[in-house]
């Protein structure tokens, strides 16, 4: 929380990111160490140490823009090969995560659930595919959503 890190999505974990805040002009480099952020529209998520460094107002939201300097922590010049699934849904309610799992996993597959505790409580990511391309990935959550088994879908890199 106090170091100088950030979550993407799909970026490589290891990956080094600068990142400048276009409100206010500041920079701060990061390296990817987690996944996230998991809401519509939002590109990164800041540690607090690195959000602290560059000034982000009290909500902690800001137009950024990042700058890839390296991949992997020996920030060698090409990422490797990504594997990719889709995130269809997270509950608190495993219940649900199983129900939902199901209804997909007919169809699509593989279905993983991932449990994880948020701080607030046990959450279960329902996660679908083994892609080896993010494009893959973003057209097997068009498919999820057109058969009506998921609204809101992300892609995030498996490793």
């Amino acid at each position: 929380m106090y170091g100088i890190s950030a979550a993407h999505k799909t970026l490589p974990f290891g990956t080094n990111v600068r990142v400048h805040d276009l409100d206010n002009g500041r920079t701060v480099e990061v390296s990817i160490n987690d996944r996230g952020p998991f809401i519509e529209g939002r590109i990164i998520d800041l540690s607090y140490g690195a959000a602290k460094l560059i000034r982000l107002d009290i909500a902690g939201i800001a137009r950024v823009r990042l700058e890839i300097l390296g991949y992997g922590y020996e920030g060698s010049p090409v990422p490797s090969p990504g594997i990719f699934a889709v995130q269809a849904g997270a509950f608190k309610d495993l219940n649900n995560a199983q129900r939902l799992k199901a209804r997909i996993e007919s169809q699509y597959g593989p279905v993983i659930i991932q449990s994880f505790d948020r701080g607030d409580g046990m959450f279960h990511r329902v996660r679908v595919g083994h892609e080896s391309t993010e494009a893959s990935a973003l057209e097997l959550a068009e498919k999820l959503r057109a058969a009506d088994l998921a609204t809101q879908t992300f892609v995030v890199r498996l490793n």
